[in-house]
């Protein structure tokens, strides 16, 4: 659903989120490594997310990327008009121009309401609440296999 470029950036900010909490900077080659991502594209992504503002990046020895503890809650949605753009959930799933309530592609109904419901569940969540859940052990962030 979303661009290799898109899910990298929601990974790098959830991850600079979860060890930001104590403090840490992060350099690109650690970010890469832990969200199983190109070093170049992670690079690339980053900047993309400190010049929109939802993190933050000191150069130098002691710098790397962080999100402040008190800095303003990174909603998905950001990220992903940052990397994607706005429209990204409002296209035809099958690549049509055309596609509408009234001139609908063959899934077109069938994949509205999901469409919807995730524009909800991106608006609403944030990068930070991730973190939350995933400091509790709800979630992961590599890949695992079973």
């Amino acid at each position: 659903m979303f661009s290799k470029a898109c899910e990298y950036a929601i990974r790098a900010a959830l991850y600079i989120a979860i060890r930001s909490a104590d403090g840490t900077k992060l350099n690109v080659p650690e970010i890469a490594r832990e969200i199983d991502a190109p070093r170049a594209f992670t690079a690339k992504v980053l900047q993309v997310l400190v010049r929109e503002g939802m993190i933050q990046s000191v150069k130098g020895p002691n710098g790397g990327f962080f999100i402040k503890q008190k800095s303003k809650p990174v909603y998905l949605n950001s990220i992903v008009h940052a990397i994607d753009g706005q429209d990204i959930l409002q296209t035809c799933v099958l690549g049509l121009k055309e596609c509408s309530d009234k001139f609908p592609c063959p899934v077109h109904n069938e994949i509205k309401s999901s469409k919807h419901q995730m524009r909800d569940i991106l608006r609403g969540k944030t990068v930070q609440e991730l973190a939350n859940e995933y400091a509790k052990g709800k979630t992961f962030l590599k890949n695992y296999k079973l």
